[in-house]
């Protein structure tokens, strides 16, 4: 291999390991917060106690916004593995040298798809977050809206059409020659 492609290979590599490492985590981190979610239902008094929300009547609803966004964490893994592991694959076909292929035009549309998904997941988050309050401060997540991830989305879309029209370009001078 000329030393060109092998640093071309390089980012190629390190994309595979970290998209290797995020679904761990990913799962990993589902399956925490889902224990969480189940040890609260269990033992509340002690665990939300640890968590900083003594259970009391005053309390509920920062109990439920709490519990809320942990089954949003937990509703949030798959759409994460889905995203991941869809990417991976992409990885994969550049890395075998033919990503101009349609099913990689799915994979981006369905990236596209579980982003928004995650987006309005984030939604539901920072409308549970701001009915919670602890004594008197409000739970600050950091609410603010930034057009960044649907900037991305669009994105991804465009890419998957691009891909689309790729695959089929490369198609038909394949049936032409």
């Amino acid at each position: 291999m000329t030393p060109s492609l092998e640093r071309s290979d390089r980012p190629l590599a390190l994309s595979r390991s970290v998209l290797g490492l995020l679904i761990k985590l990913n799962l990993m981190l589902g399956i925490l917060i889902f224990g969480l979610l189940i040890s609260t239902l269990v033992a509340q008094g002690p665990v939300m106690r640890a968590l900083g929300a003594i259970p009391s009547p005053d309390n509920g609803r920062v109990i439920f916004g709490m519990r809320g966004i942990m089954v949003i964490g937990v509703l949030a893994t798959p759409v994460l593995h889905l995203i991941f592991t869809r990417l991976l694959a992409i990885v994969e076909t550049v890395k075998a040298g033919d990503p101009f292929i349609g099913i990689n035009a799915d994979r981006l549309q369905t990236i596209a798809w579980a982003i928004i998904g995650l987006e309005l997941m984030h939604v539901a988050v920072v409308i549970l977050a701001n009915g919670v309050t602890v004594g008197t401060q409000k739970v600050d997540i950091g609410d603010k809206f930034s057009i960044t991830p649907w900037l991305t989305i669009l994105l991804i879309f465009v890419l998957a059409r691009v891909f689309d029209q790729g695959a089929r370009m490369r198609e038909d001078l394949a049936g032409t020659v």
